[in-house]
């Protein structure tokens, strides 16, 4: 992830953040979904923040999302009562689902489900 040591601090600071919020989450936003905040990048002038999350035990994934999107008022809010005293702007958040995972299980099973004939190397005796 490029960007400044002050975009760095603040997408940790944030990730922390929101992912205390997730975890708490007396609103009922998540449904019972284990939400884990995977990476958050931050614009240089530290006015919006892309969150990434992923989700476990969500029975639909993009219905979650949509819910978090449709509440990101009350999250950015919530964010806010957090980090008042430590930054000058809140950042508008916006949310994305993190397919590295799921990605990288389907890749795995490709892999394993692949049929590669073996390449036998003759004997030396049947080269002569």
């Amino acid at each position: 992830m490029a960007g400044s040591t002050r975009q760095l601090k603040f997408a940790r600071l944030i990730q922390k953040e929101i992912s205390d919020i997730f975890q708490r989450d007396k609103r009922g936003i998540l449904d019972n979904a284990f939400i884990t905040v995977a990476e958050v990048k931050v614009s240089p002038d530290l006015g919006v923040a892309k969150i990434y999350i992923s989700m476990m035990l969500a029975k639909d994934k993009q219905a979650t999302l949509e819910k978090i999107n449709s509440r990101k008022g009350e999250i950015r809010k919530a964010l806010g009562d957090k980090i008042r005293k430590q930054v000058r702007v809140i950042p508008e958040l916006i949310f994305y689902l993190d397919e590295v995972e799921e990605n990288a299980q389907r890749m795995d099973s490709l892999i394993k489900n692949l049929n590669i004939p073996s390449t036998a190397k003759p004997d030396r005796g049947e080269e002569e």
